[in-house]
């Protein structure tokens, strides 16, 4: 089994698949993380963000185990990520290791989840489950600005809710694989749900296509 959870920023995407990578025993990818892992790299060595070039080699090169570190969660290394996913061959690299993953379930798993802005769309068309998860921007710019609050970061409400909208213009407006919604996918407004309520949403939508599929 393969789900595709696709979306806008601090929609709680990243929630809900690792709720449902729970339930159905399928191993999580966040694929925002490997973006974000490349811009770490690069800011960490001093190298331009706007070079093309250099972005692909630190990609082609990175060390995977590197997505553990909790800096990447940081709101620069998101912005500095939101840049790097624009460039096709950064894409590209990214594109074959989540290819590889969605169809190589590690750790005795059942299927995996990915999640990030072009899943359904262009990693994984053929996922099994396809879900759109979206928020009004207010709301989730307060969500954001919580979380980097309590992870003691300092943050402003009103660069929060201006980075989100720089982001979304920069995720659905660049030229190599936009954010959208696929057209068979299923979406979920987050924006007056809490964690439960979205998982059980996307719960029985996912086992519902799961009992289509074994029928079939």
């Amino acid at each position: 089994m393969i789900v595709a959870v696709d979306g806008t920023s601090a929609s709680g995407k990243g929630t809900l698949a690792a709720k449902l990578a729970q339930h159905f025993n399928l191993e999580p990818l966040d694929t925002g993380l490997l973006y974000r892992a490349v811009a770490l790299s690069m800011i960490t060595v001093g190298d331009n963000l706007e070079d093309q070039e250099k972005a692909a080699n630190h990609a082609a090169s990175l060390d995977y185990k590197s997505m553990d570190s909790p800096r990447l969660r940081n709101s620069d290394i998101g912005v500095a990520s939101s840049k790097i996913a624009a460039f096709k061959s950064v894409r590209l690299i990214l594109l074959d290791f989540q290819q590889k993953f969605a169809k190589n379930p590690p750790n005795g798993r059942s299927g995996t989840i990915l999640d990030g802005r072009d899943i359904a769309t262009v990693v994984c068309p053929e996922a099994d489950s396809k879900i759109f998860v979206t928020a009004n921007i207010e709301i989730r710019a307060k969500r954001r600005w919580k979380q980097l609050i309590q992870s003691d970061e300092p943050a402003i409400y009103a660069r929060v809710l201006e980075d989100l909208r720089e982001r979304d213009t920069r995720d659905s407006t660049r030229q190599n694989a936009p954010l959208r919604k696929d057209g068979d996918a299923i979406t979920i407004d987050t924006s007056h749900l809490d964690a439960e309520q979205t998982f059980e949403m996307a719960r029985k939508y996912i086992a519902s296509r799961d009992l289509n599929r074994q029928r079939s």
